[in-house]
């Protein structure tokens, strides 16, 4: 699943793209959950804040882990690719049992951030067993593809998606965020046109999904998670379509999971909640 190896005999660390719009304040359940798998009171947590410009962001994840119980947290305010060179940065990161990636521009991530000593450790730290979560871009960037843009609307063409290179923690999926809220599911289907190898996962606000070393995920939040599965995909027009034509995709399924349900990756089996019990589906 994972492009990095490991120097230890260690499991991969979770890997957890977040939907966006997270709750903070009010029964913050999934970062909870990221500082708990993080070792909860032991937790090291390193914030990368590079997203956005807003200069507090930064300040604002050290203080929610910070009271959600972690031992240390620390903000890297890496601005400039030659930022990701300090010695002092690399050095924190390498503390970490967690590192947190927030949300704002995913291009500003995805420049800044790649192919440096920055991005590299982040892959080694994950492969060695240390959790990457990531709200919003820092949702969108940790795949190997990443969705860097792209329109709105159900309907996928050739213009409907942006790809560019991510931080390349999975190479089996394809992530876009704010999923329903921002009605996205077209960019997604014509993301998958591109490269049918990749899984299509869209995640609602407030939603996240726990990726387990496994390969499996768990779906956390108050939303939905929409899986475009293309394992069994027979056709599609999308490299002889007209910019702005609609493309044909036959033969592919979808599923939508919430809170509580499980997907696997390698089987592309979904397993939902039905009366407490798991259903396969």
């Amino acid at each position: 699943m994972t492009p990095s190896r490991g120097n230890t005999d260690s499991d991969r660390g979770f890997i957890i793209p977040i939907g966006g719009a997270l709750s903070k304040q009010k029964n913050p359940v999934i970062l909870e959950k990221f500082v708990n798998l993080c070792g909860g009171d032991k937790a090291v947590i390193t914030v990368i804040p590079t997203a956005t410009k807003t200069e507090d962001n930064g300040e604002l994840f050290t203080s929610l882990f910070t009271g959600l119980g972690a031992s240390d947290v620390f903000s890297i305010d890496i601005k400039k690719r030659s930022d990701c060179s300090r010695g002092d940065y690399l050095s924190k990161l390498g503390e970490s049992t967690g590192i947190f990636i927030s949300g704002g521009n995913q291009l500003r991530l995805s420049t800044i951030l790649g192919g440096t000593p920055v991005a590299k450790l982040i892959r080694r730290l994950n492969a060695d067993g240390v959790h990457v979560a990531g709200t919003s871009a820092g949702a969108a960037i940790m795949p190997e593809h990443m969705i860097s843009g792209g329109h709105s609307g159900s309907t996928p063409t050739p213009r409907s998606v942006s790809l560019s290179p991510g931080l390349g923690l999975t190479n089996s999926i394809v992530i876009d965020q704010h999923f329903r809220q921002r009605n996205r599911l077209g960019r997604l289907l014509a993301a998958i046109a591109y490269s049918p190898f990749l899984t299509g996962v869209g995640i609602d606000e407030n939603t996240a999904i726990f990726i387990e070393p496994d390969n499996t995920f768990s779906v956390k939040g108050s939303g939905a998670v929409t899986v475009v599965d293309p394992s069994k995909m027979n056709a599609t027009s999308v490299s002889t379509a007209a910019r702005n034509d609609a493309i044909n995709i036959t033969d592919i399924r979808l599923h939508i999971l919430a809170s509580g349900s499980k997907y696997d990756l390698n089987t592309h089996t979904a397993m939902v909640m039905d009366s407490g019990m798991d259903t396969p589906v």
